[in-house]
């Protein structure tokens, strides 16, 4: 056979290859409290967005979601509502969740209407079978053909780059909007998991709540993020940190504008962090020995965009005295562990936990 018909019929085989992984429309996604991540089968990530979806009460139509919706918060006239549908890591609304996953899926595939995808949904450990079963829902209903739940700490794991399917501890701390995932990992399984509803979005209300309490100055949910993300952090920082922040005084009723520095926003975290601190020495006291030693070895690995809170490493390696890691890209773990799936159904077969 001639070389060129060999290339011919090669790049006939290659052609129907990828003609058929441009309809293996398979995702994996991250349903998280504050933000949204849709991973691809051959492609990454092709969406990264919040959690919110704006809704016109009048027409019930959805006006923006997302990043748009995001900007919306806070700042929508009386007929606009910018509605976060979910809450501690699970659905409180289900109407708005499933609308807003219907928009991701649509957008994931370039608004195709036809799609039927099969999907992977990294959920909080300490979910309930109602909380799983509503997740499973506004999926089917968003059009899903096939819909597996995973837990997020075992995925984040694996997204974190952990060696999970071998012998050996591996300790993963994924701190959330709405919760935080702690578990130890080995074989594949979960040994031990716990889940707090203590994470990014309480830490923005401990800011606004210091705030008020401190200065008498409100501010909006926008800007206690913001301050959480410029100055937040867990232990001293090297070198000190201020900005300015604008709000309403509470006594004067005008806009007004103040200065605050890291240490005061270290003040209004402490209780937050305590709490995530006081969740990993639990699970460090209910491991088992022969597992204990290999954490002590390997350390804690972070993830989640709570990881990302300056000098928290720091923190958690002076309060358990073990090596602390942060992964890659935090943000994403979760999702590229759920992406992971997509190409390894056997793996996903041991873990799902529909």
């Amino acid at each position: 056979m001639s070389s060129n018909t060999f290339q011919t019929r090669y790049s006939r085989i290659h052609n129907m290859r990828s003609l058929f992984s441009l309809f293996s429309s398979d995702l994996a996604i991250d349903l998280g409290t504050a933000n949204t991540l849709v991973f691809a089968h051959n492609k990454g990530i092709i969406v990264n967005e919040p959690s919110i979806i704006a809704v016109n009460k009048v027409t019930n139509e959805v006006e923006a979601v997302g990043k748009e919706a995001k900007e919306m918060l806070g700042r929508t006239p009386g007929n606009i509502v910018a509605i976060k549908p979910m809450k501690d890591g699970v659905i409180a609304d289900f109407r708005h969740t499933e609308k807003m996953l219907n928009y991701f899926i649509q957008k994931a595939h370039n608004r195709k209407m036809m799609v039927h995808p099969r999907i992977v949904i990294g959920v909080p450990s300490e979910i309930t079978q109602v909380e799983k079963r509503a997740v499973m829902d506004s999926a089917y209903r968003a059009k899903a053909s096939e819909v597996h739940l995973v837990e997020q700490a075992m995925v984040a794991a694996i997204g974190a780059g952990l060696p999970i399917t071998e012998p050996g501890g591996n300790m993963v701390v994924d701190i959330g909007g709405g919760t935080t995932d702690i578990a130890v990992i080995s074989l594949a399984g979960i040994v031990y998991s716990r889940s707090v509803r203590m994470a990014g979005n309480q830490m923005d209300e401990a800011v606004i709540t210091y705030l008020k309490r401190k200065y008498n100055l409100l501010i909006g949910e926008r800007t206690g993020e913001l301050i959480k993300m410029q100055l937040g952090s867990a232990y001293p920082l090297d070198k000190p940190l201020s900005m300015e922040v604008k709000g309403r005084n509470l006594i004067e009723g005008v806009p007004k504008t103040i200065t605050i520095d890291d240490s005061e926003i270290r003040e209004a975290l402490s209780e937050c962090i305590s709490t995530i601190i006081n969740a990993i020495r639990v699970a460090l006291e209910r491991t088992p020995p022969e597992l204990s030693a290999d954490i002590s070895d390997r350390g804690i690995v972070l993830t989640g965009g709570g990881a990302l809170i300056k000098n928290l490493d720091k923190r958690i390696r002076e309060e358990t005295g073990l090596p602390v890691s942060i992964a890659d890209d935090p943000l994403a773990s979760v999702v590229l562990g759920t992406g992971k799936m997509l190409s390894d159904f056997n793996l996903l077969r041991k873990i799902s936990i529909d």
